[in-house]
């Protein structure tokens, strides 16, 4: 067993709201986000790595973190994306056969600090009631000024486009060349498991910069579109409507996920705000309207679309196909007379319940339809 270093650390939140552990590895500077919770119980190393937690200190709900240690194959991009992990116990030891080292290690070699021995409850707790906090993981005792003035010019999520600074730089292909239908893929901070769902679809997918123009996409001629995921405001992605509502107006079937959804939303007059506290986990009940099927869905997401099962405010165009159970907050949407739908939540999981798995069916099958 591997003994976990003993340092002290502490995360303080932007109301003054303290909480003392241990960090994992020694802190080069002290490390600033905003501080969200999750409620996947397993998948950390997918949610790690998940984009969409770019620019975010994640809290795990779930008491005891990397008992399987992690591997090659699950992660959701190329390098862990959240800024801060905390804790209420990470372990030192792993057991899976699928696993080729520990989850200190990992975050450590891509210098995320890990603080535990955390009371997540009370965290938790906290953030619920408050809403989502600016924080800053730092070492020792008590906040040193320099973790201080670290926090106050921590950037605001509201007004922040990181969508453009996840995406892919250049354009690449994932799948076989010869497969029978082509996607092209905006890149806001899409997951490999999206990819890989396209993949057994028979689909080889051209992932493309989140700024690509409408008319380089159409020249790539594709048989569908997909609006991934992705950090931020969405009403800071400025630049997508327009693109958007070009593609779509061509008759290319749509699909989009997340933030791809918000964006469907405001290309045709929808609006957006801020979620209190966020929805993020793999226990979200979301209800599709025509069946009044209940998924249990994989989510993670700070914003949301303006709306009830009625409308969508200010996009008459659109029609609401998902509302979520917990709060009523929508879920998913379609265009009345084009080809194009999107959700909130995650139908491709990782981690999470494949429910509702069978949306990529339907993308297809709007595909075939064309």
């Amino acid at each position: 067993m591997t003994m976990l270093q003993a340092a002290p650390g502490f995360l303080l939140l932007e109301d003054g709201t303290l909480f003392h552990g241990h960090l994992r590895a020694p802190l080069a500077a002290p490390a600033v986000a905003e501080v969200v919770f999750t409620t996947g119980m397993s998948g950390y190393q997918e949610t790690f790595t998940d984009p969409s937690f770019r620019g975010q200190i994640v809290v795990m709900t779930s008491p005891m973190i990397g008992n399987y240690g992690i591997n090659s194959d699950d992660p959701e991009s190329a390098r862990p994306q959240v800024s801060g992990v905390v804790v209420r116990e990470l372990s030192a030891s792993y057991s899976n056969w699928r696993a080729t080292g520990d989850l200190g290690s990992y975050l450590q070699a891509s210098q995320i600090p890990v603080l535990y021995d955390i009371d997540t409850r009370r965290l938790t707790r906290h953030l619920r009631t408050v809403g989502v906090l600016r924080g800053v993981i730092g070492a020792g005792e008590q906040p040193t000024a320099e973790a201080k003035s670290t926090l106050e010019a921590c950037e605001s999520m509201s007004g922040l486009d990181l969508a453009s600074r996840v995406t892919t730089s250049a354009p690449f292909s994932w799948g076989k060349p010869g497969a029978a239908y082509h996607i092209v893929a905006y890149d806001y901070g899409i997951k490999h498991n999206i990819l890989r769902l396209f993949e057994e679809r028979d689909c080889r997918v051209t992932v493309v910069p989140s700024s690509t123009s409408a008319a380089d996409v159409l020249a790539l001629k594709p048989d569908g579109v997909f609006l991934s995921n992705g950090p931020g405001d969405p009403e800071a992605v400025d630049y997508a409507p327009p693109t958007i509502k070009t593609l779509a107006e061509s008759g290319v079937p749509m699909f989009g996920i997340c933030l791809g959804h918000q964006l469907i939303a405001l290309t045709f007059g929808g609006r957006t705000f801020k979620l209190p506290y966020g929805h993020r986990g793999g226990n979200h009940p979301v209800k599709e309207l025509s069946t009044g099927k209940v998924f249990i869905t994989s989510q993670n997401h700070g914003f949301a679309v303006e709306g009830s099962e009625s409308g969508v405010s200010g996009a008459p165009a659109l029609q609401v196909t998902h509302v979520n159970l917990n709060d009523g907050s929508l879920e998913g949407l379609k265009h009345r007379s084009l080809p194009v739908f999107a959700v909130q939540y995650h139908p491709e999981a990782a981690p999470g319940p494949h429910d509702a798995r069978s949306l990529f069916d339907d993308f297809m099958g709007a595909i075939k339809a064309s």
